[in-house]
């Protein structure tokens, strides 16, 4: 389970303490929920407990900028959050020995299958999220909104690398995404933040019933 939007040591020791093995800590987005200052992420990062795998949201698409990114906040693993060429997965790995590289694929309908056998090169997981990245205001992650979740379970079936479904999920269906993706994990942001943006205590554990249930 990774869980998204993480905004301070707080919110990390309570994804850590339900389960969570992967936080996500958000860069600058041109839209969205969740993004911190780079020297926050840098804070979180640090305090992070070894086993739990700190991954860098990154809207940045050049493989010297991502790779100068996730230096300068000191976290395991990045999320490019847009379409880049596998050549730039491949440049940031060389750069960064060690580090954990998930690549986003929006999935906005059929091609999303193809758009994966893509983005599967040079990647250590894929995430199938819900975004909208051709909007007038780049959409590029936590949406609330679910998508087409056929789609989402043929590239689970198709996938050479490990996939986490992302995109409006919550409590109430978390189970049921898991029961019809297969995916080898799931990503939440939106689905457990209370009206104040904050990450709600009582969410993530129902959260985390409902990802036991889907098991």
């Amino acid at each position: 389970m990774k869980v998204c939007c993480i905004q301070d040591e707080g919110e990390l020791r309570l994804a850590t303490e339900a389960g969570a093995r992967f936080v996500g800590l958000v860069g600058a987005m041109p839209s969205g929920p969740g993004p911190i200052p780079d020297e926050a992420i840098a804070r979180v990062a640090a305090a992070a407990p070894h086993d739990v795998t700190t991954v860098l949201l990154t809207s940045r698409t050049g493989a010297a900028d991502i790779v100068a990114h996730v230096r300068g906040t000191g976290v395991r693993g990045v999320q490019i959050v847009r379409d880049v060429p596998a050549a730039t997965r491949r440049a940031v790995r060389a750069a960064l020995s060690g580090v954990v590289i998930l690549q986003v694929v929006h999935v906005e309908g059929r091609s999303a299958v193809d758009e994966a056998r893509r983005a599967a090169e040079g990647a250590d997981y894929l995430l199938l999220d819900s975004g909208r990245p051709a909007a007038r205001v780049a959409e590029l992650g936590g949406t609330g909104r679910t998508h087409d979740w056929s789609v989402s379970a043929r590239i689970v079936e198709e996938s050479d690398v490990p996939v986490l479904l992302a995109g409006g999920l919550r409590p109430d269906n978390v189970a049921v995404a898991m029961a019809a993706v297969r995916p080898w994990g799931v990503d939440v942001c939106s689905g457990l933040r209370d009206p104040r943006g904050r990450l709600d205590a009582g969410r993530l554990k129902a959260f985390m019933e409902g990802v036991r249930s889907g098991v």
